[in-house]
């Protein structure tokens, strides 16, 4: 009878102990809307102060929320949005450096030596053989639609010696234009003992020409090739009809 009391006492006890584990565990499972703030119920829990109520969080609390930063966090942010339009501006900046800008066409006004008006174009370019050369055309009195344009080409005194009359070989493609040697109707020009400078007309090239395309110019024993770019034709068939000074 002692140990049948006893067995059943045991058995009774062991059920309450299971029973106590499985309550603990489902305590323990995530999605429970509240937890002990001293952790699992494996883990040691600290004493309590007396008197003091345990703290119980909860999921939906103001400490748990993902809404909720802390002061350095805030302040983090506040000074990243600061500095998201200087970022921006210089984004811009730099975009704006990278893409190529077209040139403008800049044409040079003046009354010229005879006061009938001068417009022209200027420019500084160097041919295949990295040498450079003023690129100059211009047209004399009033504006008109086939108003006479020269194209002066200027080398460097003592480099080179440029023989009269030399036609100037003009390419576009698969297109071929020879401009007139006029050097020696410029009187300056004729009497010119550096011989650096050679003049030729434009004239009918402009009247050919229906677009800005690229040129590129042969002077038979001096260049071989030099690039005109499409913003300088531009200018140049601008001449005609520019107004004067």
């Amino acid at each position: 009878m002692t140990l049948r009391c006893v067995a059943t006492c045991s058995r009774h006890a062991f059920a309450a102990w299971t029973s106590r584990l499985r309550s603990a565990a489902k305590a323990s499972r995530p999605g429970r809307r509240e937890a002990s703030a001293a952790g699992p119920w494996w883990s040691p829990r600290p004493a309590s102060p007396a008197g003091a109520a345990p703290v119980v969080l909860h999921r939906d609390s103001p400490c748990c929320s993902a809404d909720v930063q802390s002061p350095r966090s805030g302040s983090s942010r506040s000074a990243s949005l600061a500095s998201l339009p200087g970022l921006l501006a210089l984004l811009l900046l730099l975009l704006s450096l990278a893409v190529p800008q077209p040139a403008l066409a800049m044409l040079q006004a003046s009354p010229g030596e005879t006061g009938t008006g001068l417009v022209r174009s200027l420019e500084s370019l160097r041919d295949l053989d990295y040498q450079s050369w003023q690129v100059v055309a211009y047209r004399e009195g009033a504006p008109a639609q086939a108003a006479p344009v020269t194209l002066r080409i200027v080398g460097y005194p003592g480099r080179v010696r440029l023989d009269h009359p030399t036609p100037l070989l003009v390419r576009a493609g698969r297109r071929l234009w020879q401009l007139d040697d006029i050097t020696l109707a410029n009187p300056r020009l004729a009497a010119d003992t550096r011989a650096a400078a050679a003049e030729f007309d434009l004239t009918p090239l402009l009247a050919d020409l229906q677009n800005n395309r690229p040129l590129r110019l042969e002077l038979p024993g001096i260049f071989v090739e030099l690039p005109i770019p499409p913003y300088v034709v531009e200018e140049w068939r601008a001449l005609p009809l520019e107004a004067g000074p």
